[in-house]
């Protein structure tokens, strides 16, 4: 499946990078019309656009003179540490270097409504609610971007015509901003600023700079909804309200910003100060944590101004998984709540979890990132017992020493089953038998899917195993 490039009939194009969004995007044009020039250093890259219809050439022998556009893998350095050299290649030869996103903009405006987010943390659930809101409501939507789906790869709005209107929700990075020129979001989030790939942007300006192009093209009929709790981000807002022809705003609080119009109280209690409408985020299990009401909250305000009422926002929020691998419930056993955070592979993003449960067996380790787990000494407190897998066991031991307790499990099935057992005799009403590495899966895992999925097998194994011992137990009595 893919959405034809009809605006690029008859006009050629290039395609430098043929993964996910690469591949979908050479789909896109030939099914449009477009004679397309692709590469990727990656033998096995080329192979799967062979049979696309393209002309798998190095840029070096393209037609530069004759190509409308460069469509660049966001992956690919457009200004640091240096241009790539087809950046250089493609201004040399004036030809405009855009991303998937912007080319599905160009080939639907006006066919769709478009919501757009962003942010160093949070996007991707943030995305994934706003869909599932959506789709529970009733609403015709699409989700991609960087989650999931290319944005070429979503479904177009002819294959929906009994719908009057198709909702594309997607999830930008800093790299697709800085590719994206005439995008303009019928509601565009951004949640929060804080230091991210900087070695792609060069410092904290560049960075800003990049995200801010999510709001360039706004106006008054739109939406710019925004996370204020970082001083970075008041002064975003402040600038965007003075801005000639600026898109309305709606700022979000957690942290009880005086300029904000919806809060978030530390209870989780959200207050819409624009038309007193509140929401008890508190009330929804998936949705746990000061960070996933920032992300609430947001989506909140998103799904409303597409018109989507309180109570189905309620009743959706309730309804609403988790992203998966992401503080995802996926038991219980008892009292003993198990969550996956296996996308937590560094230490400021196993924050969040360690932060919004107590008490806390915690599952970590793996190949470790620079500075450990060094970073999340103030949660330390709230561990009652830390089990370590993988290459990272001695080097978290030593630095979780008289601090907190531990032991060296070495395999993941084997932490979870040490885990739950001791969570099971917490005297406490919620023990959370907690998944959040802080570290790399690759020593054990391809990837951290697979880390998650095992740690989900684990914890069905120990159902498994009741099931058999009250069994052994009912036959010998």
């Amino acid at each position: 499946m893919s959405i034809p490039l009809s605006h690029l009939k008859g006009k050629s194009l290039g395609v430098f990078g043929l993964a996910r969004s690469g591949l979908a995007t050479v789909k896109a044009a030939v099914s449009g019309g477009a004679r397309v020039y692709a590469w990727d250093n990656r033998e096995d890259a080329r192979a799967k656009a062979a049979g696309e219809g393209v002309t798998l050439q190095e840029p070096t022998e393209w037609p530069w003179e004759e190509l409308a556009a460069l469509a660049l893998a966001p992956g690919v350095p457009l200004t640091h540490p240096e241009p790539h050299p087809i950046v250089g290649m493609a201004r040399g030869a004036g030809v405009e270097i855009l991303c998937d996103a912007e080319l599905l903009f160009r080939e639907l405006e006006g066919q769709a409504r478009f919501v757009a987010i962003t942010g160093t943390n949070g996007k991707s659930t943030t995305t994934a609610l706003i869909g599932h809101l959506l789709g529970e409501a009733g609403i015709a939507v699409e989700v991609g971007g960087n989650i999931g789906r290319s944005a070429l790869d979503l479904a177009a709005p002819s294959a929906r015509d009994h719908v009057p209107e198709l909702v594309y929700v997607l999830e930008l990075s800093s790299y697709q901003l800085d590719l994206c020129h005439r995008l303009r979001p019928n509601v565009a989030v951004w949640l929060n600023l804080t230091p991210d790939h900087l070695d792609r942007h060069g410092d904290m300006a560049g960075y800003r700079l990049a995200k801010e192009r999510i709001f360039a093209k706004m106006g008054g009929d739109d939406l710019a909804v925004l996370g204020i709790d970082e001083t970075d981000m008041e002064e975003v807002a402040v600038a965007l309200s003075e801005r000639a022809q600026a898109p309305r705003l709606a700022r979000v609080t957690v942290r009880e910003r005086d300029a904000a119009d919806i809060r978030v109280d530390e209870a989780g209690q959200m207050t819409d100060a624009r038309n007193g409408e509140g929401l008890d985020l508190s009330a929804f299990p998936s949705l746990r944590g000061r960070h996933n009401w920032q992300n609430a909250a947001c989506a909140y305000a998103a799904v409303r101004e597409l018109g989507v009422p309180v109570s189905q926002i309620t009743a959706g929020m309730a309804s609403f998984p988790g992203l998966e691998h992401r503080m995802q419930i996926v038991g219980r056993r008892g009292k003993v709540l198990f969550v996956d955070d296996s996308k937590a592979t560094n230490a400021d993003a196993a924050a969040p979890a360690l932060a919004t449960f107590q008490p806390v067996y915690w599952i970590v380790g793996g190949r470790p990132k620079a500075g450990g787990i060094h970073g999340l000494s103030g949660f330390f407190p709230r561990v009652a017992k830390a089990y370590l897998i993988g290459e990272a066991a001695d080097e978290f031991s030593a630095t979780l020493a008289a601090r907190v307790p531990h032991v060296i499990a070495g395999e993941l099935a084997r932490a979870v089953r040490m885990a739950a057992e001791d969570a099971a005799l917490d005297p406490e009403d919620e023990p959370v038998v907690l998944l959040s590495p802080a570290a790399a899966s690759f020593d054990q895992f391809p990837d951290f899917e697979a880390r998650g999925r095992a740690f989900v097998t684990a914890v069905n194994a120990l159902d498994d195993a009741s099931a058999q011992q009250a069994a052994l137990s009912e036959t010998a009595s």
